[in-house]
């Protein structure tokens, strides 16, 4: 009796365990937006790893018998979890989440942008001025050798007058 009884007590602390990684992949949920595919991916994942930690818990604690206990045990975990303690986890996890953003932020994301900043003025704004103007330059040598006008010949005084260029 006393070993049933300590074998409840188990399966109600893997019900706990499997309310809290419920919340887990629910908040992975709510702070990184996922498509639909790696959504029913996670939940695979969940089904996987709550099925693994029971199965494991009936052989090591319970000798590998089912018996009702074990699930009452367990659905009497998962009640008292998403009862008593899952608000209280999923605000205070979303919460240590955000302050690690934020702080990552700060942190990392800020300084990079601000080097990316810096290098844009010294390094990537100068190369661009350059190779535009090269462009240009390229553009008008283009468009003075495709000049064949009859100015420029009566300057160079290839023809005396008009009507010997028709």
């Amino acid at each position: 009796m006393q070993n049933q009884l300590y074998a409840f007590a188990i399966f109600i602390l893997n019900g706990l365990l499997i309310g809290i990684l419920f919340d887990i992949f629910r908040i992975s949920r709510k702070v990184i937006k996922t498509p639909n595919i790696i959504t029913y991916g996670q939940d695979i994942i969940f089904w996987l790893i709550s099925g693994l930690m029971l199965i494991y818990s009936i052989f090591k604690f319970n000798n590998g018998e089912i018996r009702l206990y074990i699930f009452i045990g367990v659905c009497i975990g998962i009640l008292t979890y998403m009862l008593i303690f899952s608000k209280l986890f999923i605000n205070v996890s979303v919460d240590v989440i955000n302050f690690i953003k934020k702080i990552i932020q700060i942190v990392i994301i800020k300084p990079i942008k601000f080097l990316f900043q810096i290098l844009n003025k010294i390094i990537i704004k100068p190369i661009i001025y350059i190779l535009q103007k090269i462009k240009t330059f390229f553009k008008r040598k283009k468009s003075f050798s495709k000049i064949k006008s009859p100015k420029i010949l009566f300057k160079n005084r290839i023809y005396k007058n008009k009507k010997d260029f028709a």
